[in-house]
């Protein structure tokens, strides 16, 4: 399973804002530094996440990007959905019914993959990440 080298961004911007951020504005530049992307790439990645109501811009000079939600609220599914969309992984290519056999198992599979990145909190793992520090 291969998701978007955006996914991957957005998932460690989140965590950032979550551990060390929750509460003030963090600005793209210093985003983007920590992950060595390009702040106008991280920019179009924090719009999608701004879209999704996972976090919200702050304009002016201590502007930048904080979370919209309570830290405990945000899953990894919510992120995912929020650069990937919500389309099933699989689509069986062969022209037939619904009742393909291959397909429910793909959407079976996906569905439990799914609970479990829905169940698994950004805040679990920045609780582990500043611990270590």
């Amino acid at each position: 399973m291969k998701y978007s080298k955006a996914t991957n961004y957005a998932l460690h911007t989140m965590l950032f804002l979550v551990a060390y951020a929750p509460d003030k504005p963090v600005g793209v530049q210093q985003l983007a530094e920590r992950q060595n992307v390009s702040p106008t790439y991280l920019s179009k990645i924090l719009t999608k996440l701004v879209k999704a109501g996972l976090v919200e811009s702050a304009s002016g000079a201590n502007g930048g990007y904080r979370l919209r939600r309570r830290k405990e609220e945000i899953s990894f599914l919510d992120i995912i959905h929020a650069i990937e969309g919500t389309a099933s992984l699989f689509d069986c290519t062969l022209n037939h019914s619904s009742e393909c056999l291959i397909q429910q198992e793909m959407v079976k599979a996906e569905g439990q993959m799914e609970e479990y990145l829905r169940n698994k909190m950004m805040s679990e793992l920045a609780g582990k990440l500043t611990e270590s520090h």
